[in-house]
């Protein structure tokens, strides 16, 4: 039971950081970042503020639930 719970731990840990790297790399910045490679296309009809809003809250849920498994990894790898 325990090797289950560590490894569907790992896998949502896995998850969340491939996600998170996903959600940064996405964030406009200053100088345009890859946002602009893809036309921006989806940003202008959601709007450029609402879409880097929602981007904001998507990440900062990622980081949140990465830093939960990871914590949760430790302590399940600990005992």
């Amino acid at each position: 039971m325990r090797n289950a719970i560590t490894i569907i731990t790992v896998v949502v840990n896995v998850f969340s950081m491939i996600g998170m790297i996903v959600g940064v790399l996405l964030h406009s910045g200053r100088g345009g970042g890859l946002s602009d490679m893809f036309g921006g296309g989806g940003a202008a009809a959601l709007g450029s503020a609402a879409a880097e809003r929602n981007l904001n809250r998507i990440t900062t849920v990622l980081a949140l639930v990465w830093l939960l498994t990871v914590t949760a990894l430790g302590i399940l790898l600990s005992a």
